[in-house]
């Protein structure tokens, strides 16, 4: 009887994974199948974002990134919650403000708490600027309406 229930647990628990999984394909910014527009996100840490490489691309929970070299791809592969931008991607001022997902320039961006965050940048609108006025604010109201998209488990 344990071994029943333990093996029903068990596929309880991986078909939620691959729900969340699936889920994160559709609620994530992947233009053109890609995360970040094809930037590598381990080089917003190195504080340079660089466009990465199809040759080193990775794919990680259903979100494919690709990377500017091997050395940037392994760096992913072991810690990836790391690298990962906040809120799939989207805009994170748009996120706070409004709850929506809104697109941005991949070369916009901020490192808050070890967290990438990306930014609407176009036109003489440049989120980062109004998200640096009440970013704490903000960021709470952001991480609260991403869940409306995406519930972590």
């Amino acid at each position: 009887m344990g071994k029943i229930l333990l093996l029903l647990f068990l596929v309880a628990f991986n078909v939620g994974i691959i729900a969340q999984d699936k889920n994160r394909k559709t609620q994530f910014n992947v233009a053109s199948g890609v995360a970040l527009q094809g930037f590598d996100p381990v080089s917003y840490f190195l504080k340079k974002p660089l466009e990465g490489n199809k040759e080193y691309s990775f794919n990680y929970k259903n979100v494919v990134y690709n990377f500017v070299n091997e050395t940037n791809l392994k760096t992913f592969k072991n810690s990836p919650d790391k690298y990962e931008p906040q809120f799939g991607g989207w805009c994170a001022y748009a996120m706070g403000k409004t709850g929506e997902k809104v697109e941005v320039d991949p070369e916009t961006y901020k490192i808050v708490d070890g967290k990438l965050y990306l930014f609407y940048n176009s036109f003489f609108n440049n989120t980062l600027t109004t998200w640096n006025k009440d970013e704490k604010t903000l960021k709470a109201k952001a991480e609260k309406n991403w869940t409306k998209f995406f519930k972590i488990n």
